[in-house]
């Protein structure tokens, strides 16, 4: 289990603290390294996906961006921040984590508006019932260890009160910036409040603000000292020189740039984070020739080509390609037979089947299939429909019964709301209730229930085996 004594720590930023960043960390030195924030709204709309093209774990919103991605290498050493206001929504979210990181971080300390206006960050900090309920929830629900993040309060009779609550909920460690929230880091940090929370709890305390005092490794045990912390979290300096972390000292810049890009396309990340974690780096070098057409770039094959990786770049791809290749073709073969005997048990089943896909541009709000099916299922006096809905990787299909009779579209659909629209349609289609002037009947194989969508895309994707759609390829964000 992580502990949190005599560590050096990345902090948790954000933009910066994705994969490349804490893998490179890692590499140099840091014992711990921090997720940015990722809110439990966010994380609770995502579907956990094994990545077997890049080996990572991936947590896929609905929009197919990429909200959290790690792999088996930091597993040991990765604590995920959790930006809340809940302490029921944090459990749940970090539920979703709980075995693919070694700890939860509540944060308790961010001043930015979104979070104040959201109760969460810094605004907990007033709120010590909420900061009680949140920990002690999470300490008594996870199995992994439970940490927070704050920042001082101008009163250090305060601090030492909220901070030996926060000890009471059962927490493994707390880390301190030395600000309170309207200070900015040209502000000097409050080292001696760290020390007087250090002397007062009996749990470690992780001191934090520090970037402005530690220019080299030796700079970081004299704040660890100054402060009395156990551990020492970096965040601005890491963000601009990761290599703080080497005990041997500082490399060149480019050095570690080059460093980065190459976990950067290792992971698949993708270009915008890529660069901005680069543009922190160069921080004035932006002026220069090359940082001016780094700012220019939009795509990672001139970021690469600006740090002669353009052979890496390339390799990788071709690898990626051939692996995820690979993959598909094993997949295809998976959900074809999955699919096949469900085509076997809805034939069995004498269940009413018709080709069609549910396209929402299709409809309005009065007209979505399950309103049109509700409204005439309680003009008959029936029982309400029921839905069975089956998941095939990323692709779903359900089955409506509606009086008995069952319903079903043959399309996957790419998620579960829109599986049961489909089958919705279906029955729609087969009791003779449709009036949307976007569906026309056809004539296929003898089959006169059949009908197509209107769209030139959807059409094409009808075309293919069972109407899989672009949702079961093998996710890679490039």
């Amino acid at each position: 289990m992580l502990t949190y004594s005599g560590k050096i720590i990345l902090a948790p930023m954000v933009r910066v603290g994705s994969l490349p960043m804490r893998l490179l960390a890692l590499e140099f030195g840091a014992d711990i390294v921090y997720t940015e924030e990722i809110i439990d709204f966010r994380l609770l709309k995502c579907q956990r996906i094994e990545n077997n093209v890049l080996n990572t774990i991936d947590f896929i919103d609905d929009d197919q961006n990429v909200v959290f991605r790690t792999c088996p290498t930091e597993k040991k050493n990765l604590v995920l921040q959790l930006g809340t206001a809940s302490a029921e929504r944090a459990l749940k979210a970090a539920k979703t984590v709980e075995n693919d990181v070694s700890g939860i971080d509540v944060n308790m300390g961010c001043p930015k508006e979104f979070s104040i206006k959201g109760g969460m960050g810094a605004a907990l900090l007033s709120q010590p019932e909420k900061i009680k309920d949140i920990l002690t929830t999470l300490t008594q629900g996870l199995s992994c260890p439970v940490t927070c993040k704050i920042r001082v309060l101008p009163e250090l009779e305060k601090t030492l009160e909220l901070v030996k609550l926060v000890e009471s909920t059962g927490v493994a460690a707390i880390a301190v910036h030395g600000r309170i929230m309207g200070e900015r880091p040209q502000h000097k940090n409050r080292n001696h409040v760290i020390k007087a929370i250090a002397e007062t709890l009996s749990i470690p305390v992780i001191a934090n603000g520090g970037s402005g005092e530690i220019e080299n490794y030796n700079d970081i045990e004299t704040f660890q000292k100054e402060t009395g912390a156990s551990s020492v979290m970096i965040a601005r300096q890491a963000e601009w020189n990761c290599s703080i972390f080497c005990k041997t000292g500082k490399l060149p810049l480019d050095a570690v740039i080059e460093k980065y890009i190459r976990y950067a396309v290792e992971y698949d990340n993708n270009v915008w984070n890529t660069k901005y974690c680069i543009q922190q780096m160069l921080g004035s070098l932006q002026e220069t020739e090359r940082g001016k057409l780094l700012l220019s770039a939009q795509q990672m094959d001139i970021i690469c080509e600006l740090w002669n990786l353009t052979d890496l770049l390339k390799e990788k791809r071709k690898a990626m390609d051939l692996k995820s290749e690979k993959l598909k073709r094993c997949k295809d073969k998976d959900i074809e037979l999955q699919v096949s005997l469900k085509r076997r048990r809805i034939t069995e089943n004498n269940i009413h089947e018709v080709d069609v896909k549910f396209l929402r541009s299709n409809f309005g709000i009065d007209d979505l299939p399950k309103s049109v099916l509700w409204n005439w299922i309680k003009e008959q006096n029936m029982d309400k429909p029921t839905y069975q809905t089956d998941q095939y990787e990323k692709s779903f299909q359900s089955i409506i019964t509606v009086n008995g009779q069952k319903y079903t579209n043959r399309c996957l659909e790419k998620n579960k709301k829109n599986a049961e629209q489909a089958a919705a349609l279906a029955a729609v289609i087969t009791l003779g209730l449709v009036n949307n002037p976007n569906l026309k009947e056809k004539e296929e194989n003898g089959a006169a229930d059949s009908v197509e969508v209107l769209s030139e895309q959807d059409t094409s994707r009808l075309e293919k085996l069972n109407c899989q759609n672009s949702t079961n390829d093998v996710l890679s964000v490039r």
